[in-house]
């Protein structure tokens, strides 16, 4: 989990690093076919998987759609914001999941616990989004980061509310391969049209850029994914859920070291309550398991005193 949060954490920032070589819409929607085309091959030739056909047009488009949409929020967030904020931003995917499911699912109702660290989130987006604007007492406009960080939060929103298509549709008796696929696909398709439309297919082929959609391609959307859901099937997807919160953390240190941004107080303070915010909320179950031990550990001394 450790090296996968590395790895994801890195591709915001290797967007970034390389933006001056091609544009971000326009890596990305290289990157996603490339990576389509590797799935596809794997799922058939390899692993030999049987996609369902049945009545997975609709689910798997609106998947692809939503997509696309994150990560053309992401593209163009990224020319006004820094890979810091945007990481953050983005993984807030998982608050919006978990309304989203409350919303449809009966099963994913949101306990106590849980609404206190959604509570907690949202305290934290407040802060780490206004916080540094209203700080700053030399700027008489809302700054242009802002545009960056409230499109790396609509990212972070149409992230969740693909989880939100994915477990309320077939895609949920799906391979994770054939769903992984109908997103990358969805992505070339619109982000390369949309690459053409703001007319950003400037692509000069220097080693850091091809660095990056080598490491784009294959370790991130193609071999991280295929160890995450090998490791799904194998662990807790709830401690593992809560362990994924290391990427945004990640990704704020590599921001600052590689790329030498610079982070407010506001900003860490609200990531920080973010993340905690969102540990609280995916890691219910397994803060349950943690504190029932506990909880018999405080109360057997009372037992015992009290007892002849």
């Amino acid at each position: 989990m450790v090296a996968l949060c590395m790895t994801w954490s890195l591709q915001q920032v290797a967007l970034k690093a390389s933006a001056i070589d091609a544009a971000p819409v326009f890596q990305i929607a290289l990157r996603s076919g490339a990576a389509a085309v590797m799935v596809l091959l794997y799922a058939r030739l390899i692993v030999r998987e049987h996609w369902l056909k049945r009545g997975m047009l609709m689910p798997g488009a609106a998947v692809g759609v939503l997509f696309a949409i994150e990560y053309l929020c992401v593209a163009q967030g990224l020319n006004w914001t820094s890979a810091s904020h945007m990481v953050v931003f983005l993984y807030t995917a998982p608050l919006f999941a978990a309304l989203g499911l409350h919303l449809r699912l009966p099963d994913e109702r949101l306990s106590r616990l849980q609404w206190s660290g959604m509570g907690l989130a949202f305290l934290g987006i407040v802060l780490a989004f206004l916080g540094p604007a209203l700080l700053d007492s030399h700027s008489a406009r809302l700054p242009a980061w802002m545009w960056g960080d409230l499109l790396g939060l609509c990212a972070g929103t149409m992230w969740g509310m693909t989880t939100v298509a994915v477990r309320t549709s077939r895609l949920s008796e799906a391979p994770a391969t054939q769903t992984l696929f109908y997103q990358l696909a969805g992505a070339f398709v619109i982000l390369l049209a949309a690459t053409v439309l703001l007319g950003k297919t400037h692509f000069h082929g220097s080693p850091a850029l091809w660095t990056s959609l080598v490491f784009q391609t294959v370790f991130v959307c193609f071999v991280s994914f295929l160890v995450w859901f090998a490791m799904l099937r194998r662990y807790l997807a709830a401690r593992l859920g809560v362990l994924s919160f290391m990427t945004p953390l990640f990704g704020v240190v590599w921001g600052v070291v590689l790329l030498n941004e610079r982070l407010s107080a506001a900003f860490v303070a609200g990531a920080v309550l973010v993340c905690v915010g969102l540990v609280v909320v995916n890691g219910d179950a397994w803060i349950k398991t943690w504190r029932t031990p506990w909880q018999r550990r405080v109360k057997s001394p009372q037992k015992s005193a009290s007892s002849p």
